[in-house]
């Protein structure tokens, strides 16, 4: 390994363990245009795929969670913009899970540093995350949604369509009042 490689490589790995980022690379669902196209199309969800490891939760599927709101969180943990997001997500889950609604955690890593489960649990227990994670590191899930951003956030129906979809940080308030009016209670 020559030393520049070397170099960088030690600079992924501490900015992976402090939870920095390299400036442009994951933060581009913060400057791209809301996107709430799927509400419109109301299209069915995709199943969770090529989930090899699972946390907090045993394997989950669509078909088993109908009857229930969804949230499903494509982020990864070293993306300052996911973790941004990760204490509205935690919060919601607090807010509305006995009231019928599942988030559903996708981590789908950037970088090869991403892609070990004891990073991920790691990242877990540090940000408080108790709903199920679902470890994507070949991208089949993201693929199946064909999501494009880090994070991104598609709440589905009680008939498993989606209804919602969000990229990048912000309008909490509308996502508490999307599944607050899916669950039939005050937000």
């Amino acid at each position: 390994m020559t030393l520049k490689l070397l170099a960088v490589s030690a600079a992924l790995i501490g900015m992976a363990v402090t939870g920095a980022v390299i400036p442009g690379i994951c933060d581009e669902a913060a400057r791209a245009a809301p996107v709430v196209s799927a509400a419109a199309s109301q299209q069915t969800a995709p199943d969770f795929t090529g989930i090899n490891t699972w946390f907090n939760s045993k394997p989950l599927s669509i078909a088993d969670l109908r009857g229930k709101v969804v949230l499903v969180d494509f982020w990864t943990y070293g993306c300052v913009n996911c973790v941004n997001t990760l204490p509205h997500v935690t919060d919601l889950y607090a807010k509305y899970k006995d009231k019928g609604l599942v988030v559903v955690g996708v981590h789908t890593p950037e970088f090869p540093f991403e892609r070990s489960a004891s990073n991920v649990q790691a990242a877990l227990k540090r940000h408080g995350i108790t709903y199920p994670v679902a470890q994507d590191n070949d991208s089949k899930t993201w693929n199946a949604y064909s999501n494009q951003y880090w994070p991104a956030q598609y709440i589905i129906d009680q008939t498993g369509k989606i209804v919602f979809q969000h990229a990048g940080e912000g309008r909490y308030d509308e996502i508490d009042r999307t599944v607050a009016r899916l669950l039939n209670t005050s937000s």
